[in-house]
């Protein structure tokens, strides 16, 4: 068994070192031959799944398992670098200076001596040093409320953030009340396309209708995303409730009655959570 080592605060750089050199041996020419293979395109879809992980560990208030999984991602991290080293572009130690001088930058009330005392002040700081840093200054320049959004986000996170952006110019509804409003009238387009049998208006509808629901969610402070997340895996924990108690009986979930399903639903419903 290889020698276990326990690390203290202190001795970050001394385990970032270690992780780098263990990568190294598994890209040389006798290392892994998976790993050899890899390229920045053929690792970002583990890259993304561990992210998940990363969230599925917070989510359970697991810290152990935080600690595994930002580890899993530490080694995405070296894994992207050493690729980069091996081609000239850039190391490990670039991107954590990098990132320690960006957070310095745009951080000024803390290493510097702007005056920011709200959260709404830090950001108007933040959003401008972020110009400056794109050059986007001056009197004719111009940059898109939405230059630096990224696309690729999953589509509840993307409407957050979108909707995040539109509230800090203004252009958003006075108050929840406009907002509950215009879900109304979103839901009456929905019915409407599919009176119409209209498959293509239905689905643009109730993304209207989705995108106006996030935004009643980002003015109390929720992410639209770990919303849905919550109300799905409460939803599988209610279901898996009712094929345990129809399993005890031999039974499952196929073939049973639907109103008997249902008075299992309102009795899963009814038991008590964690943390209740």
């Amino acid at each position: 068994m290889p020698e276990q080592k326990t690390y203290h605060p202190g001795d970050a750089a001394a385990a970032a070192r270690e992780l780098e050199t263990l990568m190294e041996r598994l890209r040389a020419p006798n290392g892994c031959p998976w790993d050899r293979e890899q390229n920045w395109r053929t690792l970002l879809p583990y890259t993304v799944e561990e992210t998940y992980e990363v969230m599925e560990a917070v989510e359970n208030n697991d810290p152990r398992g935080v600690k595994e999984e930002l580890g899993d991602l530490m080694f995405h991290v070296v894994f992207y670098s050493q690729i980069a080293r091996e081609q000239g572009l850039f190391d490990l130690a670039g991107v954590i200076s990098g990132v320690t001088e960006k957070m310095r930058r745009r951080h000024p009330h803390v290493f510097g001596d702007v005056k920011a005392e709200t959260t709404a002040e830090i950001i108007q700081h933040w959003e401008a040093i972020k110009r400056q840093e794109k050059g986007e200054t001056g009197e004719n320049a111009f940059r898109s409320l939405f230059a630096d959004l990224n696309s690729r986000l999953p589509a509840l996170l993307l409407a957050h953030k979108m909707h995040r952006k539109m509230a800090k110019v203004g252009f958003d509804w006075p108050d929840e009340a406009g907002v509950l409003g215009q879900i109304r009238s979103e839901l009456a387009e929905v019915e409407h396309a599919l009176s119409e049998r209209d498959d293509d208006g239905v689905e643009e509808e109730i993304g209207d209708l989705l995108f106006t629901i996030v935004n009643l969610a980002a003015r109390r402070g929720i992410n639209g995303e770990n919303a849905l997340r919550r109300s799905a895996l409460k939803f599988v924990e209610r279901f898996r409730y009712m094929e345990m108690r129809l399993a005890e009986q031999g039974r499952q979930v196929e073939g049973t009655d639907l109103d008997e399903l249902e008075t299992l639903w309102q009795e899963s419903k009814a038991r008590p959570t964690e943390g209740e």
